[in-house]
């Protein structure tokens, strides 16, 4: 498997009929690691979604993962599966995934629950919200400090969400953050495009070793 690393693109629903241009500009900007996300769609429609998804995200040379769905992930031959508190436990995910798959896990600000997810077989942990988040207006906040503290203690590549922008993601690098993940910033952004190649960018920078995994 490849080094997760860099930017992480989660779509945003209110992209509507605009999913596959939007995600494109985003695999165009240098975007290679993509999450669906799309909560309020019937299973059809998600399924439709994520398959032409797969292959779009495919061509570019990128990673598709599926938000809380590990057999939507499964029937659609994705990359892998990005799982939170109520949905499968990570080592069942594993055994209907395989190997290869890519398995996330939503630690919100538990550095309990990101060890037990690492101890399951987990990839990657995300931790968030780190800053207010427009997608996700009342989650719970999590603390740059108690990400710094899981870097120097976790092995895996550490995902940070929520409130992530231009303007602040070098901090969430500097704490040690190898998947910044976004939502609002890049599919809210005038010129997706542009705005990818510069958060990119920024990710792409060198910085100080910041623990075991980074």
């Amino acid at each position: 498997m490849r080094r997760l690393a860099g930017l992480y693109a989660i779509t945003d629903a209110r992209c509507g009929r605009e999913l596959f241009a939007a995600t494109e500009a985003a695999l165009r900007g240098g975007v290679r690691l993509v999450q669906y996300r799309d909560k309020r769609a019937g299973q059809g429609r998600r399924e439709a979604e994520a398959r032409g998804l797969c292959r779009l995200v495919h061509n570019y040379g990128a990673l598709l993962l599926i938000n809380d769905d590990a057999r939507l992930a499964a029937a659609v031959e994705a990359d892998g599966v990005h799982l939170g508190r109520e949905d499968l436990d990570p080592t069942l995910a594993r055994e209907l995934l395989g190997a290869a798959a890519v398995i996330g896990v939503s630690c919100y600000d538990s550095l309990a629950r990101a060890r037990a997810a690492v101890a399951a077989g987990a990839d990657y942990v995300a931790f968030g919200s780190v800053f207010p988040s427009p997608t996700k207006p009342h989650a719970r906040r999590v603390s740059l400090e108690r990400i710094r503290q899981a870097r120097g203690e976790l092995a895996v590549p550490i995902c940070a969400i929520g409130g992530i922008r231009l303007e602040n993601i070098s901090a969430v690098l500097a704490a040690g953050v190898d998947l910044p993940a976004v939502v609002s910033a890049l599919f809210s952004a005038g010129d997706i495009e542009a705005t990818a190649r510069s958060l990119v960018g920024l990710c792409a920078a060198p910085r100080r070793d910041a623990g075991p995994g980074s």
